[in-house]
Parts: structure tokens; sequence; C-alpha cells
């Protein structure tokens, strides 16, 4: 990564930081309190990108690598589920797991669309634009689905225990563990193909993008012009590779024009 490409990564990953701290404080404004909002997928997504956002600018400040493409790929799908359930799901009123748009004061409403709306773009953006790619494989797609899976596991025991559920289509006590089950095997299939869709994204990346030249290389030297009047060594009495030997006629100008 060049000098001004790191630059502009770090001003844009510092960026991410600011907006998931933003967006946590203003929305803990509300009636939530922060240690109530730990227990969506959407805090934990966005601390998860904020946090790998700082720990990409402390190793570029030490002049090391990006974070690994698996890590970073990761919080990328998490957010980016943050937002497709959030717009596509809670937030629209055609779905059947509609959740109710409460009347929000001006900074809890920032907040609202800085975790959902900001964050994810400004992650997706830094992925795509100043990543790394070309190291992603298929199985990453399943590997990355272990938070998700955990998280399912993490709402249904807390369920129990204070009988609330952060998500309706998480809520067993309305849907039963049948029908939570079922709605978390498809909602596990379209983050694996989300998934998917990242790592096919991350090859298109590749190949598109121009090979880099480091900041610091030496181009190509460029060939040096031969003295005025020399010419490369060759046999006694025969001319230069390439050089075409003059005719009777030629020569014969020649001498006209040194007479001249």
């Amino acid at each position: 990564m060049t000098l001004r490409r790191r630059s502009v990564a770090v001003v844009l990953r510092l960026t991410i930081v600011i907006s998931v701290l933003a967006g946590v404080v203003l929305t803990a404004l509300g009636p939530a309190t922060v240690t109530g909002l730990l227990p969506y997928f959407t805090i934990q997504s966005n601390l998860a990108v904020g946090l790998v956002a700082g720990y990409a600018v402390w190793r570029a400040r030490r002049g090391r690598p990006d974070p690994p493409d698996g890590l970073t790929g990761a919080v990328t799908l998490y957010i980016t589920i943050t937002a497709v359930v959030y717009h596509l799901v809670l937030a629209n009123p055609a779905s059947p797991f509609a959740m109710p748009q409460p009347d929000r004061a001006l900074g809890e409403a920032f907040g609202n669309q800085f975790l959902h709306t900001v964050v994810p773009l400004l992650a997706v953006a830094d992925w795509a634009l100043l990543g790394r790619h070309g190291l992603l494989r298929l199985r990453h797609a399943l590997w990355w689905l272990a938070f998700p899976l955990g998280y399912l596991g993490f709402a249904l025991v807390r369920g129990l225990l204070v009988h609330r559920y952060p998500y309706p289509f998480l809520d067993a006590a309305e849907l039963g563990y049948v029908g939570v089950g079922i709605v978390s095997a498809c909602l596990a299939v379209v983050f694996w193909l989300l998934g998917l869709l990242l790592v096919g994204t991350d090859r298109t990346l590749t190949r598109l993008r121009p090979a880099s030249v480091p900041a610091d290389a030496d181009p190509l030297p460029a060939a040096r012009p031969s003295p005025a009047g020399s010419a490369p060594p060759g046999p006694a009495g025969s001319a230069p590779p390439g050089a075409v030997a003059p005719t009777a006629e030629g020569a014969e100008g020649t001498r006209s024009a040194e007479v001249v």
C-alpha cells in the first residue's frame, strides 16, 4: 500500500471508529442504556467493525499490514447483515417481522442511522476500495456463520432467563422453538449466500484492480543513447549489427557533399 493510500485508509478507518462511538452514545441517550443495547446484534457488529478499524489504524501507524483478510471479511459481512436485516426486515412495513418504529428524539434518530446505515456503508467502502483482495476462499463464507449461530444460541438462552428477545424473528415465546428454528435456518442460508457474494466480489476486485507498484520501486532503466559517432563493437571491417552498408551512389553523394 502506497503512502497516500495508507493515509486515506487511516482517515476512513478513524471515521468508522468515530461513527460507531457516535451511534452507540447517541442511541443510549434514548430509553435504552449502553448495557441494555449490548445484547443486540446491531451493537455487537458495530463494535466489532469499530475495533477492527481501530486495530488497522494502530497497525498502519507502525508500518504493519492490514489485519487478516478473514477477519476484515467477517466484520464486513456482519455489518452488512445488520444493514440488510434492519432495512429489509425490521424497518420494512411489508415485513412480517417489522418492528414498530418509535418517535425518536433527534440525537437518537441520528444514532440509529449511524448504526444501521452510515457505519455499514463506510465499512463496505473501506473493505472494497482500500482493503487487500485475493485471499478469501469459499470456505470463509461457511466459517463466518459461526458468530451468527453463536448469537442465536445466546439470544435464546438469554430469552429463557429474562423473558425478552432482541428481535421478533427470535421470539421463541411467540413463534415457538420450531418457528424460530425455521426462520433461523432461512436466515443462515441468506447469510451464507451473502458471504459467498463477498468472496465473489473479492475475486472480482482482484481481477479489476491493477497491480500496484511500490512507492520506493525504481522504474525500469531506459535505454541509454550511444554517444555521438560511436557504434557497438563488432568484427573489424564489418558494419554494426542492423546497419546498412552504403551503396556506391550513396558513397559518391557523401563525397560530393564533403566537396561542396
